[in-house]
């Protein structure tokens, strides 16, 4: 029987475009994070469905496959006879218990290499490659969508090569690493081309559609084989395996129109990603421009309009993991420009605070304890992006810190060290620390102390926002990566170092870091004099604490309807799979 897939598209059109999954990917949210799980799940249903007999209907008059197997198995003995064709090693047929469904009438079950030449590929010796010749065609070369354009290396072409000679019309197949099985069916060679070891060629026979049985291999009845083959030789799959592969085999016209049918079904689910990322990308923007309305507000009452505004479409605007996360800086951003909480006139303004640190720290320096700092420039008006509420202060880090500081203890002195890898990028700046003697870390590593302000200086940890205060240090001190630019603040202050935590996250600081950013790509990190100089807006110190006490707020409010938003998602990709599971079955 046969499934009506467009009207199965229809009515679960909400199901396919909404089961969406996140990537694992680095940087801040894009579309390029999502999946489209529920449009992926269509496409594996579509194969499954034409490999099992489902998506057109059969046909009485069609020649049975049977038919079509005898012509190429005679063919195939003609060749071996003729010597253009090494005989192969019979396999054992397949028995009742290995055939993964009751086949269609007509359809017949084979193994692949009854139906295929497969062969391996050379083994080339990468010092011989060259800028000429044929090009090799290595695992990482191709992926299931096709070759691959760039890192192209060639080898001088000899009679040698002959039997690796990349032919049209053939399936290559990854047969060790991590993306071990994938494959991609080549149609046509513009170019000489010959294949590396470790990656199978399959030339498919004569009759046969090479499109329907790369979308065999593609579905589960192949897939599950390669996955039980890698679990237990670590990523690996023999010849034996691939030739083993049971593939179902339609009559000649059946194929024609499974293929035909398959093409046209797959661009639909083409079309439909499209629109869904193109719906996407206008969510997006309308949720960034939305939220940069909050950040522009010129006074108290335009951004009370503004966030009204905002606040009547709140349901249908932040339904995205894009959406939640702009939603978070935009918080950080009115919290570092004093917008988030309102100020109070009792307040002791920020200037004394700065007084009182300046005295702390002459004091400091008269006593030994500090070295004394080359001074800061004044803050003109061109480094001050915004304008600051009442009581705010413009500052810069190297006046109420010392940056950089070393630790002093015996080297039997227990202490924490903290990996780059143990840094977190939340807002809280939670990181891990392990317990090391001090004489084992204290050379070679980044010195820190509770209460100290670290911030990742390397490219992408920077842009990630790896930064933390540090607290809980064994003994109250701790060393770690060397990607980290320290602050250590006269004033012992916690609200400071927490509220400066917030600036040093926040999108203008990291927009602006990055910019200033030096080195060779893969390896830019921030100057300490961008960190010791580049001027923050300070606020009174009481108002520091009803900031940071807000933003956690809020931000455990965008935590839980992230949290609702991907219960959501999961039921969607649960639906969506047990859907295909129903249709198939």
């Amino acid at each position: 029987m046969t499934v009506q897939v467009e009207q199965l598209i229809t009515e679960h059109l909400d199901l396919w475009t909404q089961a969406q999954t996140a990537k694992s990917t680095s940087g801040r949210g894009s579309n390029n994070k999502i999946e489209l799980t529920g449009i992926k799940k269509l496409r594996e249903l579509i194969l499954e469905l034409a490999v099992r007999g489902k998506l057109v209907p059969q046909d009485p008059n069609d020649e049975p496959a049977s038919e079509l197997l005898k012509r190429i198995s005679a063919e195939k003995e003609a060749l071996v006879k003729a010597g253009k064709l090494k005989k192969q090693k019979p396999l054992p047929p397949i028995t009742d218990e290995e055939k993964p469904f009751e086949p269609p009438s007509g359809w017949q079950f084979v193994k692949l290499h009854q139906i295929s030449v497969i062969n391996g590929g050379f083994a080339f010796k990468s010092t011989n490659y060259s800028s000429e010749g044929a090009r090799v065609i290595r695992i990482s070369d191709f992926d299931d969508q096709g070759l691959k354009s760039e890192s192209i290396v060639k080898h001088e072409y000899s009679s040698v090569l002959e039997p690796f000679k990349l032919q049209e019309n053939t399936i290559l197949m990854a047969m060790t690493g991590g993306t071990v099985g994938k494959a991609f069916l080549v149609k046509k060679v513009d170019e000489l081309m010959v294949v590396n070891q470790r990656v199978a060629s399959i030339k498919i026979d004569g009759g046969l559609l090479p499109e329907f049985v790369s979308a065999v291999i593609k579905t589960p009845l192949v897939q599950n084989i390669i996955n039980e083959a890698k679990n237990s030789t670590n990523d690996n799959i023999s010849m034996g395996d691939i030739q083993g592969f049971i593939i179902p085999i339609p009559p000649k016209c059946e194929q024609i129109r499974i293929v035909s049918r398959l093409h046209e079904l797959m661009a639909l689910c083409d079309q439909l990603e499209q629109q869904s990322y193109q719906q996407l990308d206008a969510h997006n923007q309308i949720v960034d421009a939305l939220l940069a309305t909050l950040t522009q507000s010129q006074n108290a009452d335009e951004l009370a309009s503004n966030w009204q505004r905002l606040a009547a479409h709140f349901d249908t605007l932040f339904t995205t993991e894009y959406s939640i996360d702009a939603l978070k800086q935009t918080i950080l951003q009115l919290a570092v420009m004093g917008k988030l909480v309102k100020q109070n006139p009792n307040d002791e303004p920020a200037s004394e605070l700065l007084k009182r640190i300046a005295a702390e720290k002459d004091a400091l320096v008269k006593a030994g304890k500090i070295k004394k700092q080359k001074p800061l420039p004044p803050i003109s008006d061109d480094e001050k992006p915004f304008e600051l509420p009442e009581g705010w202060e413009w500052c810069r880090l190297g006046w109420i810190a010392e940056i950089n500081p070393r630790n002093y203890a015996e080297d039997s002195v227990k202490a924490s060290f903290v990996p780059m890898a143990s840094i977190g990028k939340s807002h809280t700046g939670e990181h891990l620390t392990e317990t090391r003697d001090w004489g084992d870390i204290k050379k070679g590593f980044t010195h820190f102390a509770n209460g100290d302000l670290g911030i990742a200086k390397i490219t992408p940890c920077f842009e990630n926002s790896k930064a933390a205060v540090f607290d809980g240090l064994t003994n109250g001190i701790g060393a770690g990566t060397t990607e980290l630019h320290i602050a250590r603040f006269i004033s012992p202050e916690n609200t400071l170092a927490k509220y400066l935590l917030l600036n040093i996250k926040s999108p203008l600081y990291l927009k602006i870091g990055e910019s200033k950013m030096t080195g060779t790509a893969g390896q830019k990190r921030l100057p300490k004099d961008f960190f010791e100089g580049n001027p923050f807006a300070l606020p009174p110190i009481s108002e520091q604490g009803r900031i940071v006490y807000r933003v956690n707020e809020l931000f455990e409010l965008c935590d839980a309807l992230s949290e609702k938003l991907n219960s959501s998602k999961q039921i969607q990709v649960v639906l969506a799979e047990a859907l295909v599971e129903q249709v198939v079955a």
